[in-house]
């Protein structure tokens, strides 16, 4: 049920070796492994694109696609999955990961006001973004785990459900 659950979510291969932006990986996109769709590929998967979905930067769905190319997961759903942070999520999930950094550095909360400047940002760098980025990587890698062991759970708790009901 999880294999169908998630394929009916997932979109043609063929259209996606066809977009411009991953064009930049040539002819690593022909290999089978990363379309199809079973427990390694997708707990990888979910491992690498939960990872870049914490990680602030631009072009996240560039990066989940040239990892999973080389660890060779399901390049579709760790793509798919960075999405996790869009634009009604960023917000929360960044401030989460910038109280995880706080802690994990023992420093105390700074107070921001947000500015849509060059400004702002090069001077938040040097108050609130060490506690930013290390919490941002400390989430990563939580949500990577979380993911990849979840996943896998979840795969096999499937499968042996549709075995017993076969049986019976």
């Amino acid at each position: 049920m999880a294999k169908k659950t998630i394929q009916r979510f997932l979109p043609d291969h063929n259209k996606i070796k066809q977009q411009k932006s991953l064009k930049i990986f040539g002819r690593l996109l022909h290999d089978a492994n990363l379309w199809h769709l079973n427990r390694r590929s997708a707990r990888g998967a979910f491992s690498v694109g939960l990872f870049f979905a914490f990680i602030p930067v631009p072009f996240q769905m560039v990066l989940a696609a040239a990892f999973a190319i080389p660890f060779r997961v399901n390049l579709p759903l760790s793509v798919a999955l960075v999405w996790l942070t869009n634009p009604l999520t960023m917000p929360p999930i960044f401030y989460c990961s910038y109280l995880v950094g706080v802690f994990a550095l023992g420093q105390e909360t700074q107070p921001f006001h947000f500015e849509a400047s060059w400004e702002w940002l090069s001077q938040s760098l040097s108050t609130i973004g060490p506690a930013f980025i290390v919490g941002s990587l400390i989430c990563a890698s939580i949500a990577s785990v979380i993911g990849y062991f979840g996943i896998d759970y979840l795969w096999r708790r499937s499968v042996n459900r549709a075995w017993s009901s076969r049986r019976s």
